[in-house]
């Protein structure tokens, strides 16, 4: 009994603490450091983030075979969340590569089947946190992970391969897709594949006007004149902000085209506007004029119940490890 009292008021001291809140809810540490210099910093990432994230999402739902809009909806929800309770700024939040092409493999193109999966992924994921089962990644082997990830990407790129093309008409399975893509180059849409290429070159300049090391053959007693200074923050600014700069370039260029009936290039289908209704899920899905619910629609989530919180769980950590280490 007296071990029972000790351990509550140990629990109780731990609990209602200063300390414990700000480990749980990590905005009532920061916040009151925050600063105009953050502030700035965090501006131009929202934006260039924030306008990379469009056609990023809108490519993920492509990637899990699922309507256009939900890869713009998975992509700002979390972070209304993780401002609030996120305590790693390497982490990604929102869709993934993997996570995409795990959720076509078991959603099989329903919407209502990756809502299920999401929310079961989450909630399998915050009791194993609250269980702290972290350790289950310390037996899952590297070369395993290694090989899922490289796999993922090469499937990733060869699907992504016909879209800079400009092909039509693709079959999804892998080899199927490979092939068709080979047999149709002849078919390629040239404007595609110069987009394409001059995005990607653009990108990759832009990148190294921002990292390369303009103070190397400078004397560190010679100082920097205004102009030099406002040009390499200009430098700097441009380059972090590149892919929001492609985005709106070429989001211009085609919507000047497309205003004057010139369409070269092979524009998005289009996205509902709007947000969806905010409802707890269904559970329930149309199939050949019948109504799949209850024990069947849960059958049809298959091992995707397990599979997907571990896979979002150990990408998540072999994501923040990568970012971190470069930070």
């Amino acid at each position: 009994m007296r071990k029972c009292k000790k351990y509550a008021h140990k629990l109780v001291d731990d609990t209602c603490s200063v300390h414990y809140l700000k480990k749980r809810l990590p905005i009532v540490g920061w916040l009151p450091k925050y600063n105009l210099t953050k502030f700035q910093g965090d501006l131009i990432a929202g934006l260039t983030v924030g306008l990379t994230v469009i056609p990023q999402g809108l490519a993920y739902a492509a990637v899990a075979e699922l309507p256009l809009q939900h890869g713009l909806y998975s992509a700002f929800m979390g972070c209304f969340m993780y401002c609030l309770l996120g305590t790693s700024k390497d982490v990604t939040l929102g869709p993934t590569a993997i996570m995409s092409l795990m959720t076509a493999q078991y959603a099989e193109g329903q919407p209502a089947i990756a809502i299920a999966l999401c929310l079961f992924t989450g909630v399998i994921q915050f009791i194993m946190g609250l269980l702290r089962l972290g350790f289950l990644l310390n037996f899952m082997a590297v070369p395993v992970n290694s090989g899922f990830v490289t796999a993922a990407a090469i499937i990733i790129g060869c699907g992504q391969l016909k879209l800079i093309l400009g092909l039509k008409e693709i079959r999804k399975p892998f080899m199927w897709n490979v092939y068709d893509t080979f047999r149709k180059i002849p078919e390629t849409n040239y404007w595609d594949l110069l987009l394409g290429v001059i995005s990607f070159l653009t990108l990759l300049l832009l990148k190294w006007l921002k990292d390369r090391d303009w103070d190397r053959h400078r004397s560190p007693d010679v100082p920097l004149t205004r102009v030099q200074t406002v040009g390499r923050k200009a430098i700097w600014l441009v380059g972090t902000a590149r892919n929001a700069i492609i985005v709106i370039v070429t989001s211009i260029l085609a919507g000047i085209l497309w205003s004057n009936n010139i369409r070269p290039f092979t524009m998005t289908k289009q996205v509902p506007p709007g947000f969806p209704p905010v409802r707890p899920p269904s559970f329930s899905y149309q199939y050949n004029n019948r109504t799949v619910e209850g024990g069947e629609f849960f059958s049809h989530l298959g091992a995707g119940i397990a599979v997907l919180p571990l896979i979002a769980f150990l990408e998540t950590i072999a994501y923040g490890k990568a970012f971190a280490s470069k930070n």
